[in-house]
């Protein structure tokens, strides 16, 4: 699944999402409530004070150490202890029903799960709803070249040639500006409406 990505905007973090399934799920799990690059830093915190990353440590760490590793300066994310749990209950997740493989999320089964499919086992995962979900897809499509068929329909306004909705089509300082503006342009509409 190597891709280079340019979501953090921090080398050695892209890199980790570029080359692992599991890294990027985290980071999407942690876009909330803070800022996109923010949250897709996590992961490479994590990495750094586990030695490496890897699901299976995470999911089999001690709870409270797990924690501890989250919220210790700086925290993988604002809510840095609920978001740890979080992030254990994911690797737990993908251990149990994947056997550590987050790509088979989006490659296993006969025949090769299409879009709506994928959605649909997204949507399963801890700490994912529908838009985490049709967002990740996107992203999946966009840029890493996963697009089973029927991805964009299953991605919704996500998954639209051209758009600046979100995470999926931040290539860039310019499409992170873009982005931004459009996130900030939505909540003005929604506060009037």
């Amino acid at each position: 699944m190597t891709r280079e990505v340019h979501l953090s905007g921090e080398a050695e973090a892209d890199k980790l999402l570029s080359e692992d399934p599991v890294a990027l799920l985290v980071g999407m799990l942690l876009d909330q409530q803070i800022s996109m690059e923010v949250a897709f830093i996590g992961p490479r915190k994590i990495a750094d004070r586990m030695d490496g990353f890897d699901v299976r440590k995470i999911a089999e760490a001690d709870p409270e150490r797990f924690v501890e590793l989250c919220v210790t300066p700086p925290a993988i994310h604002r809510y840095g202890g609920s978001m740890g749990r979080r992030v254990q209950a994911l690797c737990q997740f993908v251990m149990e029903h994947y056997d550590g493989d987050a790509e088979a999320i989006w490659t296993s089964g006969r025949p090769k799960p299409d879009g709506p499919e994928v959605l649909k086992r997204l949507k399963a995962l801890p700490g994912y709803g529908e838009q985490k979900a049709k967002i990740f897809l996107a992203l999946l499509g966009k840029q890493y070249g996963v697009q089973p068929k029927g991805w964009r329909a299953a991605a919704g306004a996500y998954g639209d040639r051209g758009s600046r909705r979100s995470i999926a089509d931040v290539v860039s300082p310019k499409t992170l500006a873009e982005v931004r503006a459009f996130k900030k342009a939505a909540k003005a509409a929604a506060k009037e409406g």
